[in-house]
């Protein structure tokens, strides 16, 4: 298992967003999968005791059956990213059907941050996808959805694996949801005593000419 994103990969993949500059103390949390009407209620309710800001990467049809969570996402002042309309795998998926799909959700989630679901991505979506969108990777994976890992060892891997700059992924799904609130309270716990500010991957951050 990858907790931390191998340096080999940013750079072979050099336009894909891993994480930022580490020169603000500041780390990056995403929660993908969402939105869901329970747990992402829960998540930012959370982040919100330690005045954190995050990015949710949402399935599109998730965000067809529960907008208002979604607009509760953005309302509380977190930004929204496409993770495709049904969590799509690139590698397993037609170029054109995996278009389609990015282009579906973006109908609904009206953002310019991607990420592929499973991050699997072929070159050529790559290419493809990166002048309409910043497609973002991370640095560290909590693994909260794989069920050989506890929720301990999410935690200590997740603080481990992080430090200023970093971009973290937990998941606001069913199948994360016990490890998911126990890593990432830790993690805010941590870091926050370390005087680490949480933000958002906004838009503005990439494309000039997003107000």
């Amino acid at each position: 298992m990858q907790f931390k994103t191998p340096y080999v990969a940013k750079i072979v993949y050099p336009s894909l967003v891993w994480d930022m500059p580490s020169n603000e103390n500041k780390i990056y949390l995403t929660f993908d999968d969402g939105p869901h009407p329970d747990i992402t209620f829960s998540v930012v309710k959370l982040l919100e005791k330690y005045n954190a800001k995050a990015t949710f990467f949402c399935v599109g049809e998730n965000v067809q059956k529960y907008p208002d969570t979604f607009e509760f996402v953005k309302n509380q002042g977190h930004s929204v990213g496409n993770h495709s309309f049904n969590h799509l795998n690139g590698w397993k998926t037609d170029n054109d059907d995996y278009y389609l799909n990015i282009e579906k959700a973006d109908e609904i989630i009206s953002s310019k941050l991607f990420r592929p679901p499973y991050g699997r991505i072929s070159p050529g979506q790559i290419k493809h996808l990166k002048n309409d969108y910043k497609i973002i990777m991370w640095s560290a994976l909590s693994y909260d959805f794989d069920a050989r890992v506890s929720k301990e060892e999410c935690l200590n891997f997740s603080i481990k694996n992080s430090r200023p700059g970093s971009i973290i992924v937990f998941h606001d799904s069913e199948k994360s949801k016990e490890k998911m609130f126990y890593s990432c309270e830790g993690f805010l716990d941590y870091f926050s005593q370390k005087g680490v500010e949480f933000a958002s991957l906004n838009e503005n951050l990439f494309f000039k000419d997003v107000k």
